[in-house]
């Protein structure tokens, strides 16, 4: 089904707007996110895309709302699986955790950008030639194969991305607010800031190449892909500042987005043996397959992943890795002080490292000695304590 221009030109403005009302009322000033604040606007930003959603569903027909409800499941779930590297980057730099709204709604534009450019390539290709769904179903199994491998999402090191940006773009020690250049002993170099930039834009170009033919698997409805696409970032930056404290426990989130893609690969390999012109196949005809529906791919995804976060939260393996990730994390941000600088908020940091101590006392006796061989981390949640209790004698009245 085409879809009018005009319609087009509307929900173009219409995201456009919500990005820059985003700029303007929520990111322009640094401050960090309260968990209502982040809870109220990601429900808002869910509940626009539902209502999308629901009026593709009756201007445009069951075949088109069912396209965009897989295509906006699976372009969310991808997002969120990108929020760990959002995460491992901004940790590596230490980026000030005021000041992470910025990044992350810049990583949010960059990201909608460079994935508008890959739908019309990608739009292009598919109509000029069929068999670009090989190579895309291609991709997307080999993307699926990776995501199983046991390394995961390694935040004890930095990725190639985040090396090339240190040994290429040397920037000044200390961060300047939200600038990207500041002055130092005279002169104008880079701030850090500008580096965590070009690693999250570096690393939303690789994004790109997983999701977007993973989407065109589900629908070649241009408009379709665009939008959920688009309405799947929107809201991104609350959700990060949400579920923070759980993404290191949605330990087979990879797993379950792995099963998704080799699902949507596979589909993609048989549209294209049906829509097959290649010579060496079945000498250039169509081959008879069985072609997987729309209304099927959706209820596996959302199958796979209600699967998956369920396996996840409840397991004890999630919960002793959340509560192990997390202590690691908020001792390592209470002692920066670069970090957080606001008392109330270090407050709140010192709070979530005890909580997870009090989970880490009850975990089995297998987890604890895993936490027991770590030296680092156990000196590192000494440090906090004592930074903490000399904090408190500073107090006046004490």
């Amino acid at each position: 089904m085409e879809v009018p221009f005009y319609v087009w030109t509307a929900t173009v403005i219409g995201i456009v707007g919500l990005l820059l009302f985003d700029f303007f009322f929520h990111v322009r000033k640094a401050h960090t996110p309260t968990l209502r604040e982040s809870a109220i606007w990601s429900s808002i930003y869910v509940g626009i895309a539902l209502v999308f959603g629901i009026g593709v569903l009756l201007f445009g027909g069951p075949t088109m709302g069912t396209e965009y409800f897989a295509g906006y499941v699976t372009e969310k779930a991808l997002s969120v699986d990108n929020l760990f590297v959002f995460l491992i980057i901004m940790s590596s730099f230490k980026v000030p955790r005021a000041d992470q709204q910025k990044v992350l709604l810049f990583g949010i534009v960059f990201s909608l950008i460079a994935r508008t450019g890959f739908i019309f390539l990608g739009a292009a290709l598919i109509n000029s030639f069929a068999w670009v769904f090989y190579i895309f179903g291609l991709i997307l199994l080999i993307t699926a194969g990776n995501l199983l491998k046991p390394a995961g999402h390694d935040d004890d090191g930095d990725s190639l991305v985040i090396r090339l940006a240190k040994r290429f773009l040397p920037a000044s020690e200390h961060y300047d607010g939200d600038k990207l250049f500041t002055m130092e002993n005279g002169k104008r170099v880079l701030t850090p800031m500008l580096l965590v930039m070009v690693a999250i834009g570096a690393t939303d170009i690789l994004f790109a190449l997983d999701s977007i033919p993973a989407i065109f698997g589900l629908t070649q409805n241009t408009f379709i892909v665009f939008t959920a696409t688009a309405f799947s970032l929107m809201g991104l930056r609350q959700l990060f500042f949400l579920i923070d404290g759980l993404l290191d426990r949605l330990i087979y989130l990879s797993y379950g987005l792995a099963v998704i893609l080799g699902f949507i690969g596979v589909k993609l390999i048989l549209h294209a043996l049906h829509e097959n012109n290649l010579p060496f196949i079945n000498n250039g005809e169509h081959v008879e397959v069985v072609e997987i529906s729309t209304g099927l791919s959706l209820s596996v995804i959302l199958g796979v992943l209600v699967v998956t976060v369920l396996a996840s939260v409840l397991s004890p393996k999630g919960r002793a890795k959340n509560a192990i990730s997390g202590a690691k994390r908020h001792a390592a941000e209470y002692l920066d002080l670069t970090y957080e600088t606001d008392i109330s908020e270090r407050e709140k940091i010192y709070a979530r490292l005890c909580a997870e101590e009090r989970d880490l006392r009850t975990l089995p006796e297998k987890f604890k000695r895993l936490i027991r061989n770590e030296t680092e981390f156990m000196e590192m949640i000494r440090k906090a304590h004592a930074e903490h209790d000399a904090a408190l004698e500073r107090e006046p009245g004490r």
